[in-house]
């Protein structure tokens, strides 16, 4: 069964450095805390709100060993008014039979903001 796996961060300054660090961090940290393994996943898709235009946050995919052929696109977040700024989400579609309330969501950052109730994992 496909499950998606979501999580979030964001980042002080709209830098490609800072961009890819940060979504790198998140996708080890959603990998690390739900075992999964490249083979495992579908796709990714990552979405960034209009304020990041300094790089695709998915080529920090590319400093995952084994996670070379994993498909991964970017896109832009809806502009909804007063919503997070400088925010990086990431749906990863994962072959599991982990039922849906095993799965654990990963909000680092201020993206702790956008569910409280889903953020379980320590974030360090």
């Amino acid at each position: 069964m496909i499950r998606g796996v979501r999580g979030a961060t964001t980042v002080n300054e709209n830098d490609e450095l800072e961009i890819v660090e940060a979504t790198e961090i998140l996708l080890r940290k959603m990998i690390e805390e739900n075992s999964i393994e490249a083979e495992m996943v579908a796709s990714v898709f990552i979405s960034v709100t209009e304020d990041i235009t300094a790089v695709f946050p998915a080529k920090a995919m590319r400093f995952i060993d084994g996670w070379k052929y994993v498909p991964v696109m970017c896109m832009r977040e809806i502009p909804v008014t007063d919503s997070l700024d400088k925010c990086i989400r990431v749906m990863m579609h994962v072959n599991t039979n982990s039922p849906q309330q095993n799965i654990q969501h990963i909000y680092l950052g201020d993206a702790v903001k956008l569910r409280p109730d889903l953020n379980t994992v320590d974030q360090s």
